[in-house]
Order: C-alpha cells, then structure tokens, then sequence
C-alpha cells in the first residue's frame, strides 16, 4: 500500500499520532523525521508539506493536546448554574485530561526542565497562551458578577487551579506512601478537596484573622 500523498485528508492525523507516540517515548531530541516518516507510513517529504520543522511537528504534537480541552474551558464560561459548581467540573475534568494524556504531559513537564527558557515561550505563545487568557478571562468575569472575591487575582486562581493538577501527576507515586494523604489513587477526591482549600483557605471564616 503506498504512503498518503500530501493532500491525503488523513496523512496529518498520522503523522501527529506518530510524532505524539515517538515523542512521548523517547524525547524530541531523539526523535528524528526519518523515524516519525516510518511509523506514519508517509514519506519525510510529505511530513515537511505539512510542518516546517521537527519544532513545528513537535509543537503542534502539544498543541494538539491542549486543544482537546479548550472546549471545557469553553463551557465553563457558559453562564449556566452556580459558578462554583462549574469551576469544580472543570478542575475535576482538567485532571483527568492531565492524567489520560500523560505521555504528552510527562513530555512537556520534562521540556519545560529541561529547555524551559526557549520552550517556555514557545508554549505560552503557541500552546497554552490563548486557553489561560480565556481561563483568566472567565474568572474575571465571575469577580465582577460577585461569584469570587474582588481582590483575588484571577491570573492566580488559574495558576492554582493547573499547579494543583500537575502536582498530582508528578506526585502521586509519592503520595500513595503519605498515610495522611488519602486521596492519592482517588483524582477526583483529590480535585474536590484542592478546590475546598482554593475557593475558601485554611483560615478560620472572618477577616479578623488575616493578615492584610
């Protein structure tokens, strides 16, 4: 059977899931076309028809990803039932989306150590920019409606809300030896009790013992 041609409709969906597979296993570095171009069954040419780059190729592996969510963030800002109930589905879906790509989040983890000053850029701009601006946007809104507290930082709620959900893939093996940490094998306890202490804290109810 011969490689699709460039314009076959499903030589880009083989090549990503080839890329997303190679690059998952052994890192971009060790990736090269000639290997992605084999186990999609297309040519290397083809490969460059549609990517100008192993960067381009391995960012739109990424991307690719993280767009599989950018519809959740979208229904989290549909104004349909209480806004705390929304933001716990979401936290709750944005790990099990963590969690069922966890080759392509290992792989960006250990980018971002690795090469996070170039990386870094290129993921905020070409990969997680827009769905955190519309995260924070959201947010926001819930601020000026009165369903979060004026003075909290949007940018820094949605910063919680991810960190809590990356801190669990990374963690979790380590957790489960923690005999106080219950939820260790249990994503969604984890969710909902990250999410008790993001929307209401450790203090005690009141103002009278915080600090300003």
């Amino acid at each position: 059977m011969p490689p699709p041609t460039p314009q076959s409709p499903d030589s880009v969906s083989r090549i990503l899931a080839a890329a997303r597979e190679l690059f998952s296993e052994r890192g971009f570095d060790a990736v090269s076309m000639n290997a992605v171009a084999a186990a999609a069954g297309v040519s290397k040419a083809n490969i460059f028809h549609h990517f100008r780059s192993k960067d381009a190729l391995y960012l739109a592996v990424v991307k690719a990803a993280c767009d599989a969510f950018c519809e959740e963030t979208e229904r989290l800002g549909v104004p349909e039932g209480r806004f705390e109930a929304r933001l716990r589905r979401y936290a709750g879906e944005h790990l099990a989306h963590v969690l069922a790509n966890g080759p392509v989040s290992r792989l960006i983890l250990r980018d971002l150590l690795e090469k996070g000053t170039t990386r870094g850029q290129e993921f905020a701009e070409q990969v997680f920019g827009q769905n955190f601006a519309r995260l924070v946007e959201i947010l926001r809104a819930g601020q000026q409606r009165g369903e979060l507290r004026a003075d909290a930082d949007p940018a820094m709620a949605a910063v919680l809300m991810i960190g809590a959900d990356l801190t669990y893939f990374q963690a979790r093996e380590v957790f489960r030896h923690f005999p106080d940490m219950a939820c260790a094998d249990a994503p969604a306890e984890y969710s909902r009790s990250a999410m008790d202490i993001l929307l209401y804290g450790i203090l005690p109810r009141g103002d009278e013992n915080r600090e300003d």
